[in-house]
């Protein structure tokens, strides 16, 4: 495999170089600003996948046995390995993204460092067993209790625009709950991929309990499931998602899915303004806009549309947007070509359509930078647009005005996707109220794009935007499986009063437990409990 046309295009001589090393053994991973190739990954066969999952597989059955405890304090190492190494990991991740420093520790290291530390100090509680409340007295001496158990061997596919909070935590989430877990980066970040794979290989862990690798996205779901993994985790688009979904369905292998969204933000007449147009310009254009849980379309209330169009405009066009060589950039670049191409076709089709450039960012420094591209704000937007109806994953806002808020809830939900939704109100009651009418799986109230990093908070969609939920209680809880333990506490009893031999008294007796319990006859319920006494007299003794 030889590197691409357009690394070689802008650098000749390094590219030359680079392929005559040993090194050169499969995916080449391009610094997304500049062009240069910063390393490349070998790729894994299938038949090596599948060698891969035996191993794992012995190797769970022992990491499943060892206390919790005893796990969680390997896990919790994995904090102390990113503060360690958080420069090199901040530029690894903004070299292979093309995301900034700053949002890579934002977005990526400070979440994942937090989740290491939140899930070992939780597992013990999320795996602990529960006992259920007997539903009625009559059977109150069978006492049931909910183990968790892990599922075995579970495959991570993760996507390339959060290539390392992702992961990171559904690797930790699996490892804690007692599982091996095989993790498949995506091919246009395997640079960020190596460095999770370091991470997870110094802390600790038993040969085979977490392996990483790396294969084209086009056949590694099938492979995965062809292997025998006992659930698989995948992050990415729709059709994909489908996709996989269908495949599993195969072998009744459970999935979960998260795949993406098109996210609304409402902004009420008595919202701070101020406060809303930073939160929109965060939520909208970090990570150049290529956030399945951003704002991509914002409803505003006729009363505040131009005074909130005014300040987005300044603050939009105060950004600097460019490579991060120092810091003193707010917008890093995309990170991929195909990315730019959809962002590019979703405005061009706005404005044939009649939508019109509000604001626009400008570049912060001279040079050709590859993947760069201007935030931009259009107005006049209708829903017949690609920007909302569909997910752009770009630096694009597109801002409607809206007549009232119940006209917002209405837009809103006008999308097959709902992953998350804000509401920006001074009005406590009336924003949760209306969080409750949006169709998403997180809706968050003068925020957005914050609720992921939060360790204790679910995440997840509705509709079209997947199943399944990562983080919190919720998501530790998708990596095992549940089992109900039943046991009886009166051992002195002999036998049920439903068991064998059949005859008429037992038929009379059951008869009679219902009408001691819900028949509407005062009479009938006296009858009905003689009836079941004397059937229950027969649990005392043997035939």
């Amino acid at each position: 495999m030889a590197p691409s046309a357009y690394a070689q295009a802008l650098n000749p001589e390094l590219s030359e170089n680079i392929k005559k090393t040993p090194e050169f053994l499969g995916h080449e991973s391009i610094k997304k600003a500049t062009g240069e190739i910063l390393g490349f990954s070998s790729l894994n066969t299938v038949e090596e996948l599948e060698e891969i999952m035996k191993r794992a597989r012995a190797a769970q059955i022992e990491w499943a046995k060892k206390p919790v405890r005893e796990r969680a304090a390997i896990i919790r190492k994995a904090s102390a390995y990113i503060t360690k190494n958080c420069d090199e990991l901040a530029r690894t991740i903004s070299d292979d993204n093309g995301k900034t420093r700053i949002d890579a520790v934002i977005s990526e290291l400070i979440p994942s460092a937090m989740a290491a530390s939140y899930y070992s100090g939780k597992a013990r509680k999320f795996l602990k067993d529960r006992f259920i409340v007997p539903g009625h007295i009559l059977l109150a001496n069978k006492i049931s209790r909910i183990s968790r158990l892990p599922f075995g061997v579970i495959g991570i596919i993760s996507p390339w625009n959060y290539p390392f909070a992702i992961p990171f935590s559904e690797v930790v989430m699996g490892l804690l709950a007692g599982n091996a877990v095989i993790l498949k980066t995506a091919s246009e970040t395997q640079m960020v991929g190596k460095a999770l794979k370091e991470v997870f290989e110094s802390i600790g862990l038993p040969p085979d309990v977490f392996s990483y690798v790396n294969m084209p996205g086009k056949i590694a779901g099938d492979a995965f499931l062809a292997a025998g993994v006992d659930k698989l985790f995948f992050t990415g688009s729709v059709g994909v998602g489908k996709y996989l979904m269908g495949k599993a369905a195969e072998t009744l292998t459970p999935v979960s899915l998260e795949l993406g969204g098109n996210d609304a933000m409402l902004v009420c007449d008595d919202a701070d303004l101020e406060r809303a147009a930073d939160g929109a310009i965060w939520a909208g254009f970090q990570n150049a806009g290529q956030s399945c849980g951003g704002v991509e379309r914002i409803y505003v209330h006729y009363n505040v549309y131009y005074r909130f169009l005014e300040i987005l405009k300044t603050k939009t066009e105060s950004l600097r947007v460019g490579y991060d060589t120092d810091f003193n950039v707010d917008i890093g670049v995309m990170t991929t070509e195909r990315q730019m191409k959809t962002v590019e076709t979703h405005i061009n089709d706005a404005l044939e359509k009649g939508a019109v450039i509000h604001a626009k960012a400008h570049f912060a420094q001279e040079g050709k930078w590859c993947n760069l591209i201007a935030p931009v704000v259009l107005t006049e937007v209708n829903h017949d647009m690609l920007v909302m109806k569909e997910e752009t994953f770009g630096p694009v806002l597109g801002v409607m005005r809206v007549d009232s808020m119940d006209d917002a809830i209405a837009l809103a939900n006008d999308s097959s996707l709902g992953l998350t939704g804000s509401v920006w109100s001074t009005d406590r009651k009336k924003a949760i109220s209306l969080a409750r009418r949006i169709r998403a799986g997180a809706v968050t109230i003068n925020d957005h794009l914050m609720s992921h990093g939060l360790s204790e908070t679910p995440w997840g969609g509705l509709k079209e935007s997947g199943i399944g939920r990562t983080h919190g209680e919720i998501g530790f809880q998708e990596m095992t499986e549940p089992q109900v333990i039943v046991e009886d506490i009166m051992p002195f009893v002999k036998r049920n009063m439903w068991w064998h031999p059949h005859d008429k008294k037992v038929y009379n007796g059951l008869k009679g437990l219902l009408e001691m319990l819900y028949s509407q006859s005062l009479m009938t319920r006296l009858t009905g409990s003689v009836k079941m006494l004397m059937l229950y007299m027969r649990t005392f003794k043997r035939d």
